[in-house]
């Protein structure tokens, strides 16, 4: 076989729609716009936003006091925070960060690297920044990523 042998399967090759070329090309007179109304003129375009009827997105939210139901808030603690409420060896997690009046709720934790570490913890957290994670190792502690689910 030979490259110029080679043919498309039969049924794959379809022939170009070529509308308002006369009555007996099958697309005449309407030129399959069907009659009158606002498709049928030139120059038709539909708003970016038409849902075809349905209440239109921007009608069906709330304009006030929405908020969106998978937005979690993320609770930030820096080191020097964590530095004056720990002791040396104690564990760093959600839980002991809300006992502590760290953080309010816990849902995501994130450890930020501001200020000084010098004791030795092991930490429990959603997020590390990475100025945060050399402090820790650094001195000595260990990370802990709590999976989300």
């Amino acid at each position: 076989m030979k490259l110029h042998q080679l043919k498309p399967p039969e049924g794959a090759k379809k022939k170009k729609k070529r509308v308002g070329r006369g009555d007996s090309s099958g697309h005449g007179g309407t030129s399959t716009r069907g009659h009158k109304g606002h498709k049928a003129r030139s120059g038709y375009r539909l708003p970016f936003n038409f849902e075809g009827g349905q209440m239109p997105l921007f009608r069906r939210v709330p304009k006030r006091g929405f908020t969106h139901l998978k937005k979690y808030k993320v609770e930030i603690v820096n080191l020097n925070q964590i530095e004056k409420k720990f002791n040396d060896g104690e564990e760093v997690s959600p839980e002991t960060l809300k006992n502590k009046g760290l953080i309010k709720k816990g849902e995501f934790v994130k450890i930020l690297g501001d200020g000084n570490l010098t004791k030795k913890l092991t930490f429990f957290a959603h997020s590390f920044s990475k100025k945060a994670k050399e402090k820790i190792e650094k001195v000595g502690g260990k990370i802990n990523l709590i999976k989300e689910n």
